[in-house]
């Protein structure tokens, strides 16, 4: 499996999560995930996931006025949303606990 096919299961928890911390749209998100590691993850693959997690009503979307050209979208978690983070955390905490502890082993 590569890192892009690992990535993608976890993408969607620190998206919310960077939503959550404050509104914010797409080519911003990409700039966050950068800083954070993620330089790999272009807005081709962000957008898609933004859709989905628009439609299961875990976001939502403003368009706004920019100050530096056309409109964008910008995005704020739902209460779904929020529970669905929590959910990831809870869901991502096991499973790296449970890596780490296999890699230990390894070792």
């Amino acid at each position: 499996m590569s890192s892009t096919q690992m990535l993608k299961g976890i993408l969607d928890g620190c998206l919310l999560a960077l939503i959550a911390e404050e509104e914010v749209y797409g080519y911003e998100l990409a700039t966050k995930l950068a800083a954070h590691g993620f330089a790999d993850v272009s807005e081709g693959t962000i957008y898609p996931l933004l859709m989905r997690m628009q439609k299961l009503g875990w976001i939502e979307a403003t368009q706004r006025v920019s100050p530096s050209g056309p409109k964008r979208k910008y995005y704020t978690v739902t209460p779904d949303g929020r529970e669905e983070l929590a959910a990831f955390t809870t869901r991502w905490q096991q499973l790296a606990a449970s890596v780490q502890h296999i890699l230990k082993e390894d070792s």
